[in-house]
């Protein structure tokens, strides 16, 4: 009897804060292409119609420990893609389940991972202005979108997005933007507890996590790091998000486990 040809390992894609598996649409095609199963999960609080309040109190921890339980529940390992902060909720759950692989989008940084531009430090800064944030939800901002996470965009692709946007947990946010202020290092990465190869890539003009930010936190892992001329924070879908589908995939393709 012929042996059944083996299947590329499943391709489980982690969004960014404010969105939610949506936000793959047009990335995951590829992959599909290529045979890959994928699945693109809403974090919890993240699906449509969830009340804001969904995402309160919700951790970083938590997100990951909701991916750990995904994975487990996959025939094989699978590639983990991460977008923002969902890159770093991937690293972090990579530490807790054996996974093929992992493809790391503008990756927001592990505990201890310091800002390299201004914009950062603002960023991390100004939300101490809006008093114990981390203990409610955050709306997602259509100006700092407009201005830094989609600029190549179309406004009408602009409003779709913005549209399917939900609040964010401020207490991930505060985990991730001021983990100095946080003594339980919640988004700790121990690169010793990462067995699967992983690729970092930037957009050459990404303002919430810059090309410098996205090669520290690439050779604290010992990833492979790709900068993307001309591209912002919106790989996703922004205008040459292709190339970013083939460079992980051509990467990929020279990783032992991870095609078929």
């Amino acid at each position: 009897m012929a042996s059944r040809p083996a299947q590329p390992p499943p391709v489980v894609f982690i969004h960014g804060g404010f969105c939610g598996g949506w936000s793959f649409d047009h990335l995951r095609k590829p992959f599909e292409a290529a045979g890959h199963a994928t699945l693109a999960p809403d974090l919890r609080g993240h699906e449509a119609g969830a009340a804001p309040q969904a995402v309160v109190g919700v951790s970083m921890g938590d997100y990951a420990a909701d991916i750990v339980k995904l994975c487990e529940s996959l025939p094989a390992p699978p590639i983990l893609v991460g977008h923002s902060m969902g890159g770093l909720v991937a690293q972090m759950a990579a530490m807790r389940t054996p996974v093929a692989a992992m493809a790391l989008l503008a990756p927001s940084p592990a505990w201890g991972g310091s800002a390299s531009s201004v914009e950062e430090a603002i960023a991390a800064f100004g939300l101490h202005f809006l008093g114990p944030y981390w203990a409610r939800s955050l709306p997602p901002d259509r100006s700092a979108m407009d201005a830094y996470c989609m600029p190549r965009m179309s406004k009408a692709e602009r409003d779709a997005a913005f549209a399917r946007m939900v609040p964010e947990s401020g207490r991930a946010i505060f985990e991730t933007l001021n983990w100095w202020l946080d003594p339980f290092m919640t988004t700790g990465v121990n690169p010793m507890r990462l067995k699967a190869p992983a690729l970092a890539l930037v957009g050459q003009r990404d303002a919430i996590h810059p090309p410098r930010t996205v090669r520290m936190s690439a050779r604290r892992i010992g990833a492979a790091f790709q900068e993307l001329p001309g591209m912002s924070h919106w790989l996703l879908s922004e205008p040459g998000w292709e190339t970013v589908a083939d460079a992980i995939l051509a990467w990929l393709a020279e990783q032992p486990g991870a095609t078929a």
